[in-house]
Formats: structure tokens, sequence, C-alpha cells
């Protein structure tokens, strides 16, 4: 790692020192009281985020001031947990400790996707290395994990030699992953994903179990080498959600994977009927579930047609994902009382819109989504956002409205 510079080291000392006052702030202490009441059960006061993965060259890159390489991933991330709270002042709660993620990769499938990206976007091109599962199952075999505790720890030890005293290091672990539906479209596409249910069931049913199989011997090997780590509070949950909750460990040594939150999703196959679903999807993630102390589940697919025969089945589901895609006021009736998280998303386009933010359409959405979740643990987060143009305002404005709004419609 390069030395770091006496300028680059007074901007991260800097940085530092704001993110410890954001935590040590007033306004942390009454986000912090709305997370764990959530953590509990209570249903309060909902919370409301703007999320800006895919706007960060709004948002992060053009603050940065760093200029040496380690430098500059130093300052991105002490960077990125503060944007909500700094430009949107939304509900995102700040830790005083400086948070590094135990570095891992996995990939299901022995070979890699071809992707064609987009320039300047997020935007890309599947290039898929076979239109026929059975005849080429052989590319699928293979899968591969890593784990690298010797490397995450000498990360931390970079960032604490340069602000350590401000701001101490801590090693973290998301949600344990369980993705197989993403990254197999990736390599085949869509129309090959769905084709084959026909044509190659069996094929395809051996490529699922690949997949489950290789996150199992993952999720042993993290168990085997006391790797693991609890997920718990300022921890990631899948989609970008907190692991906040009064039901695991929130420290200490745990040895199972029971002890942790998990996340998955089949966004992919949210255009099959749910007895399809059923049968290629359903199977192997409840053998992932299995392995769960909590779930988090779904992305932007529909999840109100696989409630009743199979998402209910999950005991340990704490956190559902509920897209504009689906019909949300039974999704609220679905999930009315219980513990668990009616995890909103709203449709996108309301803040991508160009010319000035349609204030109106942003209080009919939000209208809307209190009515549907009154009762619920309810949990906002705008994903899906493209641009807000730069305008910090423009996002900021928008949360303020949102708040408003569930705060006026929104019933416990």
């Amino acid at each position: 790692m390069d030395n770091v510079s006496l300028k680059d080291r007074e901007i991260l000392r800097e940085l530092a020192t704001r993110k410890l006052q954001l935590a040590h702030c007033t306004r942390n202490d009454e986000i912090l009281e709305m997370w764990h009441k959530q953590e509990k059960g209570i249903r309060d006061t909902p919370t409301v985020r703007l999320l800006f993965l895919n706007f960060v060259n709004e948002v992060v890159t053009p603050r940065m001031r760093c200029e040496g390489k380690d430098a500059r991933e130093l300052e991105k991330q002490l960077l990125t947990p503060m944007v909500g709270r700094e430009l949107f002042d939304d509900d995102t709660p700040i830790t005083d400790t400086f948070d590094v993620n135990l570095f891992t990769t996995l990939s299901p499938f022995g070979t890699p996707p071809n992707l064609i990206r987009v320039p300047s976007t997020n935007g890309y091109h599947i290039e898929p290395i076979t239109d026929d599962v059975e005849a080429d199952i052989d590319l699928f075999r293979g899968g591969s994990f890593s784990v690298d505790p010797e490397g995450t720890k000498a990360w931390c030890a970079y960032a604490d030699e340069v602000f350590g005293d401000i701001l101490p290091s801590r090693i973290t672990h998301t949600a344990l992953k369980g993705a197989i539906t993403n990254p197999l479209i990736k390599l085949i596409g869509m129309e090959t994903y769905y084709v084959s249910m026909y044509d190659s069931p069996e094929a395809l049913h051996e490529i699922m179990d690949m997949a489950a199989s290789m996150y199992e011997r993952y999720y042993d090997y993290l168990e085997n080498n006391k790797l693991l780590i609890p997920t718990n509070g300022f921890s990631v949950v899948g989609q970008e959600s907190f692991a906040f909750t009064d039901e695991l460990p929130a420290d200490g040594p745990i040895t199972s994977t029971k002890q942790m939150w998990g996340f998955l999703e089949a966004q992919e196959a949210t255009a099959i009927s749910p007895e399809m679903f059923g049968e290629f999807v359903f199977p192997y993630l409840d053998r992932l579930v299995k392995r769960f102390g909590l779930l988090s589940y779904g992305c932007c697919e529909r999840v109100d047609t696989l409630w009743e025969d199979y998402i209910s089945k999950w005991e340990n589901l704490r956190k559902l994902s509920v897209s504009p895609w689906n019909v949300e006021p039974q999704v609220g009736e679905y999930l009315r009382g219980s513990r668990i998280v009616y995890y909103s998303k709203p449709r996108a386009e309301i803040v991508t819109n160009p010319g000035p933010l349609d204030e109106d359409a942003v209080r009919k959405c939000f209208k809307s989504i209190a009515e549907a979740s009154s009762g619920c643990l309810l949990e906002i987060a705008q994903r899906e956002v493209g641009t807000i143009y730069g305008d910090y305002e423009r996002g900021r404005r928008y949360v303020e409205l949102a708040k408003q709004t569930i705060a006026e419609y929104w019933k416990p």
C-alpha cells in the first residue's frame, strides 16, 4: 500500500473527525433510536433514506480531494456512509468506527461472465456463454470462493495508522449472500434461462444445485475456520439496509451461520409462474435459508404472488423487499402486525424525471406507501435512482417530502 502524503493525511483525518462528530451528535442518537425500536419489533417512526449506489459519481467522487490511490480509497470509504446524512438529511445511522467488511470473493460457477459495459453508464450487455445448458453443462462447474482475513487486517492497520486515534477500524461482515439466478443470468441471458426450464429441466436443476452447494461449502468454510463475525447493528444486510436486531448476537465469538443474517433474491425469476418458481428456484433458496439465523429477502421482484406458498414458509424472514411491481396493499396485509419489516422501494422515476421535482407526485407516492404499510414495521429506501442531476437540494427536498407524508398518513 502507498505511503499517505501529508496533504492526504490531513484530508483523511478531517473526514474521520467529521464522521465521528456525526456519530456523536443528537441527530444520530434520534436516528439510532428509530432503528433500535425497529430491531425490537416496535412500530414507531419509519426510517427514510435516499440511496445513491447508481449515482456515486454525483455525490462521492466529485467531493474527493486525496491524490494517492490508496488514500483515495480510504477517502471514498469515509465519505460514502456520510452521504445520506450530509447531503440529504435522511435516516442513515453513523457509526463511530471505520468499518471494513471481511475481504471475500465467491463465484458460484466456474466460467466468468462476458459483460459488455456501456461507457459512463451502469448498463451492460450480456454475451451468453451458451444457449444450450445441457450440452455445455461443464462450463458451469468449478465455482470457487476466497476469504482473506490477513488482507482485511492489513487494510485496517493501514487506516488505523492514518486516523485510528480518531476513528478506529473494525472488521465487520455483510449478511451471508446466496444469489443464484443473477450470476446464472449473466452467463446465459434471460431467454436461455426461461427456455431451459422447458427444454433442459434436469440440466437446469443440476446447475442450480451447483450454485447452492458452492454457497453451502462457503458457509462451512467460515464455520470450520472460525471466521464468522456477528451481523448486527451497522452491519450491512442486502439491498443496502442494516442488520439491527435483538434476535442475533451483537458481538462476541459466534460458531454458526445460524447466528447471522442472510440475504437472498431471485428477481430474474419474477416473470415465471409461482409454480415454476416453486420447482426451479424455491428448493435451492430454501436450502440456504436453513443456514441463516435471520433472512432479508428480495430485490425488485414480485413477492405478493409467492407469499402464501413459498416466502411465508421461511420463519426466520425479518425483512421483505416490496417494490412497485407488487400489489403493495396485499403485501401490507401479509406483514401487518408481524416482525417482518416492510422494506419499501418507491418508484425511482419521481426522483429521476428531468425538470423540477414533482412534489405532488412525491406526496401521492408516499401516501400510497403509508396506507399500504400501516400496521407494519416500515423502512423506506429509495433505490434504483440513476441521477439527481448533481442537485443535492433535490435529494434533500425529496427526503423531506417523504418524511412529512409518511408522518401524516402512516399509522402504527
